[in-house]
C-alpha cells in the first residue's frame, strides 16, 4: 500500500477528517451518543491508518513509544486527579458539582475532564496494541531469519572441520 499514490493522497485527507471525527464525538459526548471511549477508539483508528499506510516506523515517528505512555499516564491522571478534587472540595469522588460555580457548570467541567481522560488512555492503548502486534510480526520475522542464519552457520563450521581418523 506504501507504493499506490491514490491511496497516500486519500489517506493524507482522511487521517485529519477522522480525527476532527474523533474530537467531535469527544465533546459533544455529554450531549449526546459518544464520549471518551468511542473518541480515543476513533482517534487510534487515525494512527493505526497512518501506520498501515506509510508504514510502521513512519508511524512510531508520529506517536513515538515515549509520548504513549505518557499520554496514558495522563490519561489515567487526569481521571483519577479529577475524583480527587471534588473530594478536596468536600464532596464524594468524582461528584461533579462543587467543580464550578453553579452545580450544572461543575458536572459539566468535570464530565468534560474525565471523558478526556479516557479518550487519552483509550487511544493511548489502543495505539500501543496495534505497535505491538503489527511490529510482533516484523519481530518473529527477523528471528526466523537468525535462527535460519545460525543453522547454516553451524553446518557450514561442521563441514569445514577436519575429521579425525583413527588409527588402527
Amino acid at each position: 500500500m506504501q507504493d499506490d499514490p491514490v491511496i497516500r493522497v486519500v489517506a493524507k485527507v482522511m487521517i485529519p477528517t477522522v480525527m476532527l471525527f474523533a474530537l467531535y464525538v469527544q465533546f459533544h459526548g455529554d450531549y449526546g451518543p459518544g464520549g471518551g471511549f468511542q473518541a480515543g477508539v476513533i482517534f487510534a483508528a487515525a494512527f493505526v491508518l497512518n501506520a498501515m499506510i506509510f508504514g510502521l516506523n513512519r508511524g512510531r515517528h508520529v506517536w513515538p513509544a515515549n509520548l504513549n505512555l505518557l499520554a496514558v499516564c495522563a490519561g489515567v491522571l487526569l481521571y483519577g486527579l479529577t475524583g480527587v478534587a471534588s473530594m478536596l472540595l468536600g464532596e464524594n469522588y468524582l461528584d461533579y458539582d462543587v467543580l464550578g460555580a453553579t452545580p450544572q457548570a461543575g458536572q459539566h467541567i468535570g464530565i468534560l475532564l474525565v471523558e478526556f481522560g479516557v479518550g487519552l488512555t483509550v487511544a493511548s492503548v489502543m495505539v500501543a496494541l496495534f505497535f505491538t502486534f503489527a511490529g510482533r510480526m516484523t519481530h518473529n520475522r527477523l528471528l526466523d531469519r537468525m535462527e535460519a542464519q545460525d543453522k547454516d552457520a553451524k553446518r557450514g563450521a561442521a563441514k569445514q572441520a577436519p575429521k579425525k581418523r583413527s588409527r588402527t
